[in-house]
């Protein structure tokens, strides 16, 4: 799969317009020293089959030291233009909401990783530099390290930075079974409650 730049499908912005909306580079992110994830592909698949997102659709995810899943939200991104700043405080909202904050250690336990599904090819966009920036950014304000930022399109998965990907899952694909998408069985309730439970599990 190509990695390369592309103009943001979301806005056309000059350097000091892209400074003012707040985004990384590509050769920023390769800097920042973003750790690998050993099995990119489980993880991707696992979210997808978790969450079937449509375009338009981010998924943040906080994995433990061994890569196994402990919270994941997904969202649907408004149609406005990249901002890094509007970025970061929608994942950080989600964040809040699906666990709890590790400000107290010296250093972080928990990695946050964003999946981002979007129309158009592998390559780096403004949009997707504003979902760096605002991951990096959520990450911190909220005791996570900071992970991998994957694109979900057409042709296929992209981890932004590293040059791995896959063509499947796609935007648009069947989930793959995973053991990452594995949710246990709720207890039988039945009623109201029983829906909510679910759509809590979902997430």
């Amino acid at each position: 799969m190509t990695f390369g730049f592309a103009p943001s499908s979301a806005a056309s912005l000059s350097a000091s317009d892209a400074s003012a909306n707040r985004l990384l580079e590509p050769a920023e992110w390769a800097a920042a020293g973003i750790p690998l994830l050993r099995n990119p592909r489980e993880v991707v698949s696992g979210l997808h089959a978790r969450h079937r997102p449509g375009p338009a659709t981010a998924i943040v995810a906080v994995l433990d030291a061994d890569e196994r899943l402990k919270a994941s939200a997904s969202f649907t991104r408004r149609s406005a233009p990249a901002d890094g700043w509007m970025f970061r405080n929608a994942l950080l909202a989600q964040l809040r909401r699906i666990i709890p904050h590790d400000l107290r250690r010296r250093t972080p336990a928990r990695t946050a990783v964003l999946l981002y599904c979007r129309e158009g090819d592998a390559r780096w966009t403004e949009e997707d530099g504003a979902w760096m920036w605002g991951l990096r950014d959520a990450c911190t304000l909220h005791g996570l390290r900071c992970g991998a930022y994957i694109t979900l399109t057409d042709d296929g998965w992209q981890v932004l930075g590293e040059g791995r990907g896959g063509r499947r899952p796609s935007l648009g694909s069947a989930p793959e079974p995973f053991a990452l998408s594995e949710v246990p069985p709720l207890p039988r309730t039945g009623g109201a409650a029983s829906d909510v439970l679910r759509r809590a599990a979902a997430r």
